[in-house]
């Protein structure tokens, strides 16, 4: 049974992009495996898409009147008009109090605005239609409400959503098809309702394969964006973005967060002596026994040269030194000549140094490493006044 699911796995990676590793596959099914910064861009994305549907709609639904003004007679076009101008002004609310924010909650919430919107106007133009007589014109008008599922069903995939995301939006709109059914029953052409609910869930495994392929592409994008491409731990660049979402969630929450800069002792000699090819792997080395002892949700990057960041939110001083030490304890790797790699360590915390912002964070951290080489290597600081 592995095997089966193993082939079939490595089937479905070969329609998706070729960056994307096998074991990303999984992001693709729900969000919960998701990096901090990747649930940002996400979210970011689809706040984005969510105000240009929201800008094409609030324009699009109001111009539609003047069709309905030459079909419709005059109860019918302002009742339908009333939905629509309320509609336009919902749409225009969205796009104008929306702003993307790096939150998923937030994105949520707005593409779950965006998809209600036209939902119920199709619920509520759907009832008014079904109560009344119609000539051939009029009907054929009409029936271009009928549409408006299909163009909301299309419309999920300009957004980089999860299989699990997709499946929740598909059912709700499924769902609002068989209620606007269910309101016009004595009226309803049960074979052509039937053929365009099926044409529906065709459309929705469409979108579905298009919203994962997008997400698909941001995973190996920002994959390729955010790491360092020596030892595949975070680079500095992507590291700072995620400190100051840690710094700013700790703030907002009153919570612990510790900053630790690691330094490798001597590690010119190994470049000077064995050459720079040895000095890589004894960075990818330390890099990867770092990553095994680390939390989920500590991070670790390469801050340039020899030195490293690591990001521990909701840790104190104590139990960012344990964990450090339980590291140094199991072991940080071997030098080119066999003997144990050492490395000065510096530890800040944001309440403990009562740090204005993160940039005071990391300069307290910095100040204590380099005190560490200063002391005599080999040890760990998290106060001024105190080495071990």
């Amino acid at each position: 049974m592995t095997s089966i699911l193993y082939a079939l796995a490595r089937r479905l990676a070969l329609l998706l992009p070729s960056e994307l590793r096998l074991h990303e596959l999984r992001q693709l099914l729900a969000p919960g495996g998701h990096s901090l910064l990747l649930s940002q861009r996400r979210a970011t994305m689809i706040v984005n898409r969510v105000r240009l549907f929201a800008f094409l709609f609030a324009v699009l639904t109001p111009l539609w009147s003047l069709i309905d003004l030459m079909v419709f007679n005059r109860d019918l076009w302002i009742s339908l008009a009333a939905c629509r101008v309320v509609t336009c002004a919902a749409f225009a609310c969205l796009l104008l109090l929306y702003r993307p924010n790096g939150k998923l909650f937030d994105a949520y919430r707005a593409i779950a605005i965006l998809f209600a919107i036209p939902t119920l106007f199709y619920i509520a133009s759907h009832t008014l239609l079904g109560g009344q007589h119609h000539d051939q014109v009029s009907a054929a008008v009409a029936t271009g409400y009928a549409f408006l599922p299909f163009v909301l069903m299309a419309g999920l995939a300009i957004f980089p959503l999860t299989l699990q995301e997709n499946l929740l939006l598909v059912a709700l709109l499924l769902a609002a098809q068989l209620i606007a059914g269910y309101l016009s029953w004595s009226t309803l052409s049960w074979p052509s309702f039937a053929g365009g609910f099926w044409l529906l869930i065709l459309i929705a495994g469409v979108t579905a394969l298009a919203s994962m392929s997008q997400l698909a592409f941001m995973i190996a994008l920002v994959r390729q964006a955010i790491h360092d491409p020596l030892t595949g731990v975070l680079s500095r660049g992507s590291g700072e973005e995620i400190l100051d979402l840690h710094w700013h969630g700790a703030k907002r929450n009153d919570t612990r967060l510790s900053v630790v800069f690691i330094d490798v002792d001597h590690f010119k000699s190994i470049n000077d002596e064995f050459g720079h090819e040895a000095g890589d792997n004894v960075l990818r080395e330390l890099a990867r026994r770092l990553q095994k002892s680390l939390r989920q949700s500590d991070s670790l990057l390469r801050w340039g040269g020899e030195e490293f960041l690591l990001i521990m939110p909701g840790a104190d001083l104590k139990q960012a030194r344990q964990a450090l030490e339980r590291i140094i304890s199991s072991g940080l790797g071997l030098r080119p000549d066999g003997r144990p790699l050492t490395a000065s360590i510096g530890i800040a915390e944001r309440l403990a140094d009562n740090a204005s912002d993160c940039r005071e964070l990391l300069d307290l951290a910095d100040q204590r490493m380099y005190l560490a080489k200063q002391s005599g290597r080999n040890r760990i600081i998290e106060q001024l006044s105190r080495a071990s």
